[in-house]
This record gives C-alpha cells, structure tokens and sequence, in this order.
C-alpha cells in the first residue's frame, strides 16, 4: 500500500485493517507481498484460504492430495 504501489480501491478495502493499532500501510504492504501454504482443502483449509484472502495475503498456494468426489462435496 505504499503510494507508488496502492490504488484507491486497495486502501479502501483494508482501511479498517489499516487504523488497528500497530497495524498500518506498511503491515498490509508486507501481508500483500507474502505467500502462505496451505496444505488441504477440506474442512479447513477451504475457510482459512478465504480469510487468507479477504486479509489480504498476496499469494496462497494450496495443495491437496484428494480427488475430488461426490461424497466429498457438501
């Protein structure tokens, strides 16, 4: 989020990230450059990759050695 790499858009969507105390642009600068793994995407590893993502986590690679199924899938 510094200037030459946020818009708008960017700042607006993790303001209320931004203003916690001991949080700010630089915080959510480095959150946007980091990478995260996740192994599974079941029960849990589905939802924490969601909030990896609405926290602003640049990158999240997940890897899963099921295959998808019927029973599987809620």
């Amino acid at each position: 989020m510094s200037s030459e790499n946020s818009s708008g858009p960017d700042l607006s969507r993790y303001r209320r990230q931004i203003i916690l105390p001991g949080w700010g642009v630089e915080a959510q600068e480095k959150l946007r450059r980091s990478t995260v793994f996740v192994a599974g995407a079941g029960g849990l590893g589905s939802p924490v990759a969601v909030n990896l993502t609405v926290a602003g986590v640049g990158r999240i690679r997940i890897c899963d050695s099921d295959t998808v199924d019927i029973t599987n899938i809620n």
